[in-house]
């Protein structure tokens, strides 16, 4: 319950997003205002400010809850569908929601295209583009199919697109909304793709082509009414892909769009300084806009003069805008100082490209310095200075040693496993010697009792094994008859064996068996004087292990 509090505590995320940046007249467009964290009760946003340049077409709610890695988070999406008024660069400002503030957006609304115009006088078209129409080795592309259509039609949805050299990757489930074209209204199902290079060079996009059938326009009306085959195609497209820079080096190529590296944890004001074997948690966080977290560098720290790093299990993932993917790596980091004094982590950079300005750019966390406390009960002051037996009266400053107390711990439970194991083993000795002669004998008597009794029965097989038995507590190291018959130095008992052993596998003994063998043994075992020296042959034996 007290590892919950702080996420309990932690205030909500607020972003806005559009799901497009660029529209032509007469199209609508989705404005989503994200929450997340805390996200109970909270009222929408107040949308008048947008009234100005926008028509507003309707509001959606959508509540979701999440666990990724074994940590819960809810969302909260506020939806709005928007039509521009006109045509220009068009506003979005801030929104208050949930005691905070979104980044204003901007939208830009172009007339409506010509070409696109004349293509209405179909009842079914397609549109594709790419954006941007250019980019480099492994820089997310965003690639955008649409299907207009004018009256009600089945089919499957386009395909996505299949590029030779290109990660495909579908960006969100599609978008329903209606557009105008020359004067006409049509719907609109847009999906858009990722598209991530492994290659430079010119790289063609196929055409995307839909295939379906719509109501005969003769009957439009009727719910059985016959259809008529209908197909479209979405224009090929052609984009340029450039390497990444001949003096770029050996570090990873990121190319994104935004990228920010950061250190969480350090002490405050209001915490306490950490001691000498206390740990100090460190949170590493690297996201990108425009990137997987697969092509993200796992994060590390380098080794710490005076404190041991271990590393927690790392966190990824990765999430969508809309139309970028943003990938996360988060490291955890338990630090624990070996020394008191001042502990020192270097600074750490991470050069990437900035691919909306075309620049290399470095994040950087700055170096840090931690004043490390002694551990409690530990001196807090050096020892007094030593005096030299060979100058009297001078006198050497002690070189003080911090005091190993993680291997005096670690020796202290090495001890302690040391005699619970040699307890163990005294335990053992002494319940095997326990066994006298007499419990020995009482086991021998049992064992031959048991064998009487059912040689007097018909079960050749509970005779087998009550006399092996019985011959093992007089002489552990025999494994089957065999070695028993090998072992007596009478006839009869060997010969009785003989026709145990086939009375079990063969059905040939005399009926009188049974009898034979009781008679045969009830004076017990005559063992051959050589018995336990013929044991060592010299010789491997055929079974190294012993059957139990």
């Amino acid at each position: 319950m007290l590892a919950l509090i702080p996420a309990l505590a932690s205030a909500a995320e607020v972003t806005a997003t559009l799901d497009r940046d660029h529209v032509q007249l007469g199209e609508t467009v989705t404005l989503n205002v994200r929450v997340q964290g805390d996200t109970g009760g909270i009222a929408a946003p107040d949308l008048r400010a947008l009234s100005q340049d926008f028509q507003l077409l309707g509001t959606s709610q959508n509540n979701s809850l999440s666990v990724i890695n074994g940590q819960a988070s809810s969302e909260l999406t506020f939806g709005v569908a928007l039509r521009p008024r006109h045509v220009g660069v068009l506003q979005i400002p801030a929104l208050s929601v949930a005691g905070q503030r979104t980044a204003p957006l901007q939208l830009t609304v172009t007339a409506p295209d010509p070409a696109a115009a004349a293509a209405t006088q179909r009842d079914v078209f397609m549109e594709s583009q790419v954006e941007p129409a250019h980019g480099y080795v492994g820089q997310q592309l965003t690639y955008v199919v649409r299907l207009y259509y004018a009256n009600r039609i089945g089919g499957d949805a386009p395909p996505p697109p299949q590029v030779d050299g290109v990660e495909v990757s579908a960006l969100g489930k599609g978008l329903n909304y209606d557009a105008e074209r020359g004067g006409r209204t049509y719907h609109v199902l847009e999906q858009r793709y990722a598209l991530i290079p492994q290659h430079a060079g010119q790289v063609e996009i196929p055409p995307v082509d839909f295939q379906g059938e719509a109501a005969d326009p003769r009957d439009p009306n009727s719910f059985f009414g016959a259809t008529v085959p209908i197909s479209a195609s979405a224009p090929a497209q052609t984009i340029t892909v450039k390497p990444a820079p001949a003096d770029w080096g050996g570090s990873a190529w990121l190319p994104a769009r935004q990228l920010s590296l950061s250190l969480d944890g350090w002490p405050t004001a209001q915490n306490a300084p950490p001691r000498v074997g206390q740990s100090l948690n460190l949170t590493m966080n690297l996201q990108a806009s425009g990137l997987s977290y697969e092509a993200l560098p796992a994060l590390s720290l380098p080794p710490l003069d005076g404190a041991t790093v271990y590393p927690d299990k790392p966190v990824t993932g990765n999430r969508q805008d809309g139309q970028w993917i943003i990938g996360r790596r988060q490291q955890s980091f338990a630090i624990v100082p070996e020394r008191a004094g001042t502990l020192t982590i270097p600074a750490t950079t991470l050069k990437w490209w900035n691919v909306l300005t075309d620049k290399m750019e470095v994040a950087q966390i700055a170096a840090h310095s931690v004043t490390v406390l002694p551990a409690i009960g530990a001196a807090a002051t050096p020892p007094p200075a030593a005096v030299d037996s060979g100058a009297a009266g001078n006198t050497v400053p002690a070189t003080t040693t911090p005091t190993p107390w993680r291997w005096i711990a670690l020796a202290s439970l090495a001890l302690w496993l040391l005699s619970v194991l040699a307890w163990w083993l005294w335990r053992r000795r002494r319940r095997a010697s326990s066994v006298t002669p007499a419990a020995a004998r009482t086991s021998v008597r049992s064992g031959q009792l048991a064998f009487l009794a059912a040689a007097r029965g018909s079960d050749p097989a509970a005779q087998a094994r009550t006399l092996l038995a019985w011959a093992r507590a007089e002489r552990p190291a025999i494994q089957h008859l065999g070695e028993l018959a090998t072992a007596l130095d009478d006839a009869a008992q060997r010969a009785v064996i003989d026709a145990l052993q086939q009375l079990r596998y063969a059905d040939t003994a005399p009926p009188d068996a049974g009898a034979n063998l009781a008679e045969a043994f009830k004076r017990g075992f005559a063992w051959r004087a050589t018995a336990v020296a013929s044991e060592d042959s010299g010789l491997p034996p055929l079974y190294p292990f012993k059957l139990h």
